[in-house]
């Protein structure tokens, strides 16, 4: 077990295992080459010279990104290989929050700081609510029980906040992945986004220079990554439907049964084998408002396409039938009375973004194997994710035991999927 101590950074890290590669001396053999020789000359030349972009697999670090919009976390985020955390709209209190506005004019910000404003108006009614819908029950907890009425307020009121609001978030990768992601996000449509690359490369350089060369760039990958980003990388398809639609099944249903076996055993809260993955791809679309595809989003081991959040899909239903009766009529005077200051900016579809709330509807297509997706549906569909995600999962729970079951494949299901439940005030990570 290697101690890193204060000495050994990920470059040298790496430089021990690409060494561990190349002799049988043992790792004291190569602790003692490093000494001599250091990491920052064999990085820049079998990493980022000769190429050996495995080497940089084995090195890894960790960047926090503070005060970015909504939008440029989950362009950071979308990448099959991100590992990292984001401040959660569930848990905590948005309303001090920054809102990053791409324009500046002083009708902009009259826009975002009227979302605020219906954001915190909202927070009173809401509770009041909730407590005469979910009364205490004798023996809960009332502190946990409290939490629990103030995550399901977040989980409503969040589809008031614009997407342009601040958020944090962590990001740990090694090296490799750091590179390859930088090269999409550097031409991202987004400005913001493009200003974020671009101090996220610069301090991984000065952290690791024998790992991050800003200076080398080939024209005709910058070029070919360009036109993708700026032409097809965000999902604009209209859905003309409520609930899940598969477009795509290419299971083999005849491979898939030499795995009856394993699909019938499965116990609950267990994965099924990678090697299921040979048998083929499911893909599926639907609509789901923008906060919740951030949760949906956070599942790697699907391919997802990054929607254009716009405002013609309507406003997620969900949400206006969780506020009260007089509040709602509000929020519907509010959101057209907005839209139409938006309508009025002139500014582009991307630009547009910042100031549509969470609560609008956007296109999501995913695809995945049967592993993945299992996986996906059973997490899910549980009473404790987000309502507007659970209905989306369980259709899909429904909809993959429709297609296997004779195959073998068996679906856990929360028997109560519905209900309010007050352990969700115990998932907050708080300081004691």
């Amino acid at each position: 077990m290697l101690n890193t101590g204060a000495k050994i950074g990920p470059e040298s890290e790496a430089m021990l295992q690409a060494l561990h590669s190349r002799s049988t001396g043992g790792l004291m053999k190569h602790l003692k080459i490093l000494e001599e020789k250091g990491s920052e000359g064999f990085m820049k030349t079998f990493y980022v010279g000769y190429g050996h972009k495995s080497i940089a697999d084995c090195g890894s670090a960790s960047v926090f990104v503070e005060g970015v919009s909504m939008l440029a976390a989950k362009a950071i985020q979308d990448w099959r290989l991100y590992s990292g955390q984001e401040a959660s709209t569930r848990y905590v209190d948005f309303s001090a929050q920054a809102f990053i506005d791409p324009v500046g004019t002083s009708e902009s910000q009259e826009i975002l700081e009227g979302w605020r404003s219906l954001y915190l108006a909202a927070q009173k009614p809401v509770d009041e609510f909730l407590y005469k819908q979910f009364p205490r029950q004798e023996g809960e907890d009332e502190k946990v029980y409290n939490k629990a009425i103030a995550a399901r307020r977040f989980d409503i009121t969040r589809s008031l906040l614009p997407a342009g609001a601040s958020t944090n978030l962590a990001w740990h990768s090694n090296l490799r992945q750091f590179s390859d992601a930088l090269l999409l996000l550097r031409h991202h449509p987004l400005k913001e986004v493009q200003e974020v690359a671009q101090v996220i490369e610069e301090s991984l350089q000065e952290a690791f220079p024998g790992s991050f060369d800003t200076t080398l760039r080939f024209p005709k990958t910058e070029e070919y990554n360009r036109k993708w980003m700026q032409s097809k990388h965000l999902y604009t398809k209209k859905i003309p439907i409520d609930g899940l639609r598969m477009i795509q099944d290419s299971v083999d249903r005849e491979l898939l049964q030499t795995y009856e076996k394993f699909l019938q055993k499965r116990p609950e809260k267990t994965e099924l084998p990678v090697q299921i993955a040979e048998c083929g791809t499911l893909q599926y679309e639907f609509l789901l408002d923008f906060g919740s595809f951030r949760d949906i989003q956070r599942h790697r081991a699907v391919v997802q396409r990054m929607p254009l959040l716009t405002t013609q899909h309507g406003f997620h239903p969900w949400y206006m039938q969780e506020f009260p009766e007089e509040f709602k009529k509000i929020v519907v005077k509010t959101l057209a009375e907005q839209l139409e200051k938006i309508s009025k900016l002139g500014l582009s579809k991307e630009e547009e973004q910042y100031l549509i709330p969470m609560g609008y509807q956007v296109p999501c297509r995913i695809t995945g194997d049967l592993r993945a997706l299992v996986y996906l549906a059973e997490l899910r569909s549980t009473r404790f994710v987000h309502p507007t995600l659970r209905s989306i999962a369980l259709l899909m729970v429904d909809d993959l035991k429709d297609r296997f079951s004779e195959h073998g494949l068996v679906m856990y299901k929360d028997e109560d999927p519905h209900r309010f439940d007050i352990r969700r005030g115990l998932h907050d990570i708080t300081m004691k």
